[in-house]
């Protein structure tokens, strides 16, 4: 989940709205990113998401499955919203835990 979180944000870093509507293969990678983080959080137990409230769990899955099955197209404009808004708090949060992991040398599951 950090390293797609990482990925998102140097794909989007310096990129303007208008840039990215315009960028298919940038929308494209952003899109498998956001899967990846949402199949990641899928996997993560339950006892482990009640334990860190502070990750929008539920979230991060249904924005996941909207991706993964929406047969229209996907609005890309909230995906930009995702990106700009949450991307970069969650990528802090996870960050900090997986820090907290090697400190105590705990293997991370996220």
């Amino acid at each position: 989940m950090l390293d797609a979180t990482q990925n998102i944000v140097q794909f989007t870093t310096g990129i303007s709205v208008g840039e990215y509507l315009k960028d298919r293969k940038l929308q494209l990678a952003v899109e498998r990113s956001l899967e990846i983080i949402g199949e990641a959080a899928k996997k993560v137990s339950l006892d482990f998401q009640q334990d860190n409230p502070g990750i929008p769990w539920n979230k991060i899955i249904a924005q996941r499955n909207v991706i993964a099955h929406e047969y229209g197209e996907i609005k890309q404009e909230r995906i930009w919203t995702v990106v700009t808004l949450h991307i970069p708090g969650l990528m802090e949060k996870l960050d900090s835990m997986v820090q907290s992991f090697e400190e105590n040398e705990i293997e991370p599951v996220i």
